[in-house]
């Protein structure tokens, strides 16, 4: 019973070192997975060599998978590329069988105390990340270590030696155990880790444990499906095509498993580096073999999974999806993009309104009432909705500070879209502004017109590229927008004492102004937001 107890304490040590290390490689690397994607998987050669680099070195393709579903939703990535990145994410998850198979000894609590040290007595962010990195490494190796202690007494156990010789012999119960213990863990890593572990006692043979990671492979599909299934049809065809890859891949393995234990055997005299090494061969050749038939794959998985009269709808959202959560880094990500997607929108409705006003373009004010009701509010408020539900998470205060950020924005770009409605308004109203409006006054509400849009979007490209010198120079054109703002204030104000203008007309002049002037405001409140993230 300690044994038992040992081993599962070992496999949660192990689980968590790949948490931590995957958590630290994403807060390295995470943000800028979807900008490496977009860039790399226009071939699906190119495709399948950044998903097999970027799943060896980030730990994590859930991660990776996330972040694809994302983009098939938003339409940057088609179901084809993505097929291509997962046959590269087979093989880089074969590294994690490969670190572990080293005998490290004493200096996992090195890289232990070493992680630890770095995040806790470092203040640059930089180097906490890769603390937290050595540390998760530190952690795997002192799971491995407690598990295969642990499994060398539990493999004395009589009924143990019994089940451990059928499965040697047995390779179609070695495949089913191995899928229904992925299935049931939810993690393929932890199972490999395991059997690893068993090599290292040396209480597996090689058939048996090959038979064993085989069923692994099908069983991570397993846990794919059971998170698709409340998910987007994206992602169900995604876990859809990787029961079709690794599925075939099973197929393709099995009746020829005794020579294939016989050629890995040659590979190394360490039963737990040819473990490793089967798990990459068996990988490789699969991905290698099926890659040309990536085209069948996503058919058939459209097939199974076709569009519904809903998904043909067009979406408000195209980025956020509930699965990112558990990445933050990537939702806060996601969350940007949609945000910066609905600034486009409101910087398109600062422009139709000025033609209402200023050319009495009706169509151009109802386009800005529909955007706004239709399109600005509601994807807003789901932002919003989203943005707090991440707030819920398990967030570092930087993530924190950030989600609180776009929440800020959010709230400032909804309130530009207020506004275009409320110049639309005015547009609409019983008196028609370009009717009463002179040629002066109409020279400098274009000229606020054009500094305000212009201010805008500078404060939007801050957003979206996150950078705080741009984000300065939208401030600096927003004291501008107010000295233009006085002075046009000013100027009226002669005419007003004149007695050339009509009180309708002063009203008019005003609202209009000070609707521009407020949506400086918001540029500059955005600006403020990127500087202070």
């Amino acid at each position: 019973m300690i044994s038992i107890v040992q081993v599962l304490g070992g496999m949660a040590l192990f689980l968590y070192g790949v948490r931590v290390l995957s958590r630290g490689m994403e807060k390295i690397a995470g943000h800028r997975l979807q900008e490496w994607l977009d860039r790399m998987t226009n071939r699906p050669i190119k495709g399948a060599a950044f998903g097999a680099v970027a799943t060896a070195l980030i730990q994590s393709s859930s991660l990776l998978m996330v972040t694809m579903i994302g983009m098939i939703n938003a339409n940057l990535m088609t179901l084809e590329q993505a097929i291509g990145v997962m046959m590269g994410q087979e093989i880089g998850t074969t590294l994690t069988a490969q670190i572990i198979a080293f005998k490290v000894g004493d200096f996992s609590f090195l890289f232990i105390a070493l992680g630890l040290g770095m995040m806790e007595f470092t203040s640059k962010r930089s180097w906490q990340r890769l603390g937290e990195v050595i540390l998760g490494f530190g952690v795997i190796f002192v799971g491995m270590q407690t598990m295969s202690g642990a499994l060398k007494v539990l493999a004395t156990a009589p009924a143990a030696q019994e089940w451990l010789a059928y499965m040697g012999q047995n390779y179609l119960s070695g495949i089913i155990a191995g899928t229904i213990a992925t299935a049931v863990i939810q993690s393929s890593s932890a199972v490999t880790g395991l059997i690893v572990a068993m090599g290292i006692s040396q209480i597996i043979t090689l058939p048996g444990a090959i038979a064993l990671i085989l069923g692994a492979n099908i069983g991570t599909c397993v846990t794919g499906v059971i998170a698709s299934l409340r998910l987007s049809p994206a992602s169900k065809r995604a876990a859809i095509a990787q029961i079709l890859h690794n599925g075939i891949g099973v197929l393709l393995f099995l009746p020829f498993l005794s020579p294939f234990a016989a050629l890995v055997s040659e590979t190394s005299s360490s039963l737990p580096r040819q473990i490793a090494n089967a798990h990459g061969i068996h990988n490789i050749v699969v991905s290698a073999v099926l890659f040309p038939f990536i085209k069948t794959i996503a058919r058939v998985s459209e097939r199974l999974v076709p569009k519904t009269q809903e998904e043909e709808k067009p979406k408000l959202t195209q980025h956020i999806d509930e699965s990112q959560y558990r990445f933050p880094n990537v939702a806060l990500a996601e969350a940007t993009h949609e945000l910066y997607r609905a600034g486009k929108t409101t910087a398109e409705m600062i422009v139709l309104s000025r033609q209402a006003i200023l050319e009495g373009d009706s169509d151009a004010a109802q386009q800005v009432r529909e955007l706004e009701s239709q399109t600005v509010n509601p994807l807003c408020g789901i932002l919003e909705g989203f943005l707090n539900e991440l707030m819920g998470e398990d967030l570092s205060e930087d993530q924190e500070r950030h989600c609180y950020h776009l929440i800020e924005m959010t709230t400032d770009v909804e309130r530009v879209s207020d506004l275009t409605d409320d110049l639309v308004q005015i547009a609409q109203g019983k008196i028609k502004p370009n009717a009463l409006l002179n040629p002066q006054m109409i020279k400098e509400i274009d000229k606020l017109f054009h500094q305000a849009h212009r201010t805008y979007t500078l404060a939007l490209h801050a957003v979206r590229d996150n950078d705080r010198d741009v984000a300065q120079l939208a401030c600096s054109m927003e004291d501008e927008m107010d000295r233009k703002y006085w002075k046009a204030r000013k100027k009226h104000g002669k005419r007003v004492k004149s007695g050339e203008v009509s009180p309708e007309t002063d009203q008019i002049y005003n609202d209009i102004l000070r609707n521009l002037d407020r949506i400086s405001d918001h540029a500059d409140s955005l600006g403020i937001s990127v500087m202070r993230n």
